[in-house]
């Protein structure tokens, strides 16, 4: 009789483990920091390059074929309103828990002069970088983004995962031209499209075998290439409030949404997210681990694909809590830091910035400081303080991308449930380790 298999988050949480302890390891040792940058970690840009590289035809796939079952386009509209007026209220509470927290624990009062000195002397160069980006963005009209998500050539915008916007808007027009012809037209269509979505399912199957041995490259290279322990003990009360609040959403926040409105437990829904979790924290991307997500609230939390094609590729692109959390957080420790006190009016100014900041990141690891120097601005902070936090953002950064990656996955579920397309989980519990191994 054969012994039970690793479950694949134990694999991946086996993953990370080993590479933490590899990549100290090789700290010991003169070369090792080389090695692991020239050996390890190109295999861990492999792991998530592979997953970006199906992002598009996922999403285009599953929406397509989504859409189209839906049969009506007011059905659409009604997902769509819905999606969004949760997105926004699920964003605003983080930003309010960001704020409560940061004023609580202040953590801006216990940096040093000496220490906000140095830290400013040590990454000056890399924010005259990201001001140069943020200037680019400034010179947007306020319809800018509106005129962004239209694409003017579909193959160009799906050559790039930071397009991921006007490839969804081509895909759900594609979708609704699919539901007003003839349905023996648009049959032979949907049968091509749902094929090559069980195809790209597939792939992200075999992709995942892979998925330990990918965590592990990387977080032995994070462990390398990270600052030295004196900065990260000078920010801990800021990284100590960042990471409280984000525990909070993940841990209280969304299952209990969950739990009240659909009445799925918090072990269902870990289980189910938990590996989507996990590489969230690895790849600090929301876009690479966009196909993982989907996969695991479709088959795992039993939510239908028309929900799910739609209501994940969205939410990687616009729904960012634990983005806003951190921005809020930032914004007011960095104010602080300088000695500024930050009025309720500039933190009511905060949470609609924030807000509407996360709604512009990127799903890409880094986004989030970009769009932060806009919310420093908004209360008249200097932005060159992001000088401040740039040490310990990767870290903090892998820990808000797991909220981002859980708060679509919460919206998912929510929205299954109120359209009546949540039912039980495809894959049951003693099949989840063989449902990645095919």
């Amino acid at each position: 009789m054969k012994g039970k298999k690793l479950a694949l988050h134990w694999k991946i949480i086996l993953g990370m483990v080993l590479g933490v302890a590899f990549g100290y390891l090789m700290l010991q040792f003169g070369w090792g920091k080389s090695f692991v940058q020239d050996w390890i970690k190109p295999w861990g840009t492999i792991f998530i390059n592979t997953l970006k590289l199906i992002a598009v035809p996922l999403i285009i796939a599953s929406l397509i074929k989504g859409v189209a079952d839906l049969n009506d386009i007011s059905k659409l509209s009604k997902m769509g309103t819905r999606t969004v007026g949760i997105f926004l209220l699920t964003t605003m509470t983080a930003v309010t828990i960001g704020l409560v927290l940061v004023n609580l624990v202040s953590p801006g009062s216990l940096i040093s002069e000496n220490t906000r000195t140095e830290l400013m002397e040590s990454f000056g160069t890399q924010v005259d970088q990201k001001m140069e980006n943020v200037e680019a963005v400034k010179e947007f009209g306020p319809l800018d983004a509106l005129v962004d998500i239209v694409p003017e050539n579909i193959f160009a915008a799906a050559s790039s995962n930071g397009n991921m916007l006007q490839v969804i808007f081509f895909v759900i027009l594609f979708g609704i031209g699919l539901i007003l012809i003839p349905k023996d037209k648009g049959t032979p269509v949907m049968q091509f499209f749902e094929g090559v979505n069980e195809v790209v399912l597939k792939i992200i199957d075999l992709i995942m075998l892979a998925a330990p041995f990918g965590v592990f490259a990387l977080l032995s290279a994070l462990v390398v290439e990270s600052p030295s322990i004196e900065v990260f003990k000078a920010l801990g009360a800021y990284a100590f409030t960042v990471l409280l609040g984000i525990a909070i959403l993940i841990f209280v926040f969304y299952p209990t949404l969950v739990k009240v409105f659909t009445g799925m437990n918090y072990r269902t829904f870990f289980k189910g997210i938990a590996p989507a979790q996990l590489l969230a924290f690895s790849t600090s991307s929301s876009a690479a681990t966009l196909p993982v997500t989907m996969e695991r609230v479709e088959e795992h939390l039993g939510v239908e694909k028309e929900v799910t094609s739609f209501v994940c590729p969205v939410g990687a692109t616009v729904n960012m809590d634990g983005t806003s959390l951190y921005q809020a957080v930032a914004a007011v420790f960095i104010s602080q830091a300088f000695g500024d006190n930050v009025t309720l009016m500039e933190q009511l100014t905060i949470v609609l910035t924030a807000t509407l900041a996360s709604i512009g990141s990127a799903a890409v690891p880094g986004a989030g400081l970009l769009m932060l120097v806009i919310v420093l601005e908004s209360i008249g902070v200097n932005p060159a303080g992001i000088a401040l936090i740039f040490a310990i953002d990767r870290p903090l950064d892998m820990c808000r991308t797991v909220a981002n990656v859980t708060s679509d996955a919460t919206v998912a579920v929510l929205i299954g449930k109120s359209l009546g397309k949540l039912g039980p989980p495809k894959v049951k519990e003693w099949d989840d380790n063989k449902s990645q191994t095919g």
